[in-house]
């Protein structure tokens, strides 16, 4: 008996810098029977793009990919500061929404879209790839059998060098420095162990907050665990970039590569897992997630309850420090109801 074929989406990726082309290329390869397009206020690099993809089409506007009735969704890939906008206006025109991380600059701002959501009947999805990463799905079983005993410490080395160039550099279009841009990815996957995140704090060594390069979050669980994140942007790495990273346990501890490579426990029944490498960053899973929820009209398995969750975590430790510079875009009313 031949297996049905899944019915064929059309999406727009709205954008053409790395993450727009990381994830057209996931599609293209992962899922061809998506239908792609591409959109970019430059015609020039929207083609480039769109031939190195293998597109259906491109477009010169991100208001001509809305426009097109084959379109039925658009993936987010702009700077964080004007997500909002293009969400609620693809949401008026009536398509599904898939939206890098950070999604938006508040967690306020998640109460406009979830209004918008539900009014025009389309879902909105963050694209939040840490969540389906191999790592956490073995971290959070292990957190989850006891086999830790109660968890005492989770501390996570984050810290690298990293380039930052381009809207990157400025708040008001990145929403903050290097804890929202990119260590909300590593508040995420804390928050996701399958302890309750709260009352997190940062500090920000040689520099102010908004335009920070290091950050330490120090963060309180509700099950009396205590959290440290260590993230930056201008430490090198030893070791080509391998970090260590750990949970302690009251019955065992799990050493880990930061990234997934490898899981280690340790006690009386010591154990060392090695994930597949075809999908350690988590994008296929997540993409299969998406694409099965908007088909099947279902929830994903992130939801956009967690994503707001995971910034009102930021804004809290920000805010323990200092208000960042972050924009807030004017909204129209009329893309909201």
């Amino acid at each position: 008996m031949r297996r049905a074929r899944a019915p064929t989406l059309g999406i727009a990726v709205l954008g053409t810098g790395a993450a727009a082309r990381m994830h057209a290329k996931h599609l293209t390869r992962w899922f061809p029977e998506i239908r792609r397009y591409v959109a970019s206020r430059s015609g020039a690099r929207a083609q480039e793009l769109a031939r190195a993809v293998r597109a259906t089409a491109h477009f010169g506007s991100y208001e001509d990919a809305l426009a097109h009735g084959d379109v039925e969704a658009v993936l987010v890939t702009t700077p964080p500061a004007s997500h909002l906008q293009l969400t609620l206006r693809a949401l008026r025109a009536g398509k599904h929404v898939i939206v890098e991380k950070p999604a938006f600059l508040r967690a306020a701002d998640f109460d406009l879209v979830r209004r918008a959501a539900h009014h025009h009947g389309r879902g909105v999805l963050v694209a939040e790839n840490y969540f389906y990463k191999p790592l956490l799905g073995r971290l959070r079983a292990l957190v989850a059998s006891g086999a830790l005993g109660q968890i005492r410490f989770v501390q996570i080395n984050a810290v690298k060098r990293q380039l930052v160039e381009g809207w990157r550099t400025d708040p008001a279009s990145s929403g903050g420095g290097a804890l929202f841009e990119g260590g909300v990815h590593w508040v995420s996957l804390m928050a996701n162990l399958g302890l309750d995140l709260r009352d997190v704090r940062a500090h920000m060594p040689g520099s102010a907050p908004g335009f920070e390069r290091s950050v330490v979050l120090v963060g309180d669980y509700a099950e009396g665990a205590v959290g440290v994140l260590s993230y930056s942007w201008e430490i090198p790495g030893a070791l080509r970039g391998l970090r260590l990273s750990r949970i302690w346990g009251t019955a065992a501890s799990v050493l880990f590569e930061t990234n997934g490579l490898f899981v280690a426990r340790t006690g009386r029944r010591p154990a060392l897992w090695v994930p597949d490498p075809t999908d350690i960053a988590g994008y296929r899973a997540m993409l299969a997630d998406f694409l099965g929820a908007l088909r099947e009209g279902r929830p994903a398995r992130f939801t956009l309850e967690a994503a707001r969750r995971d910034v009102a975590l930021v804004e809290r430790a920000y805010g323990a420090a200092s208000d960042p510079p972050c924009s807030v875009p004017v909204i129209d009313e009329e893309m909201i109801a």
